[in-house]
């Protein structure tokens, strides 16, 4: 059961939504079915600590890197 993220067509909300099989996904601000599925990154348990810092800032100076 993957998290997607969501962008409704109508309002502009974006959301995250547990999906479960076919189930219909609507707005949680207007209720349109109007929606985009986005790009999502996923996170990882452990970040490597290096001279290139993470995937964030690449700098190793983020709150992520520490």
């Amino acid at each position: 059961m993957p998290i997607f993220e969501f962008k409704c067509e109508e309002c502009g909300e974006k959301f995250e939504k547990l999906v479960y099989s076919n189930e219909e996904i609507c707005c949680p601000k207007c209720g349109s079915k109007n929606l985009k599925k986005l790009i999502s990154l996923f996170a990882t348990s452990g970040i490597e600590q290096g001279s290139s810092g993470c995937s964030s800032c690449s700098g190793g100076n983020c709150s992520s890197c520490h």
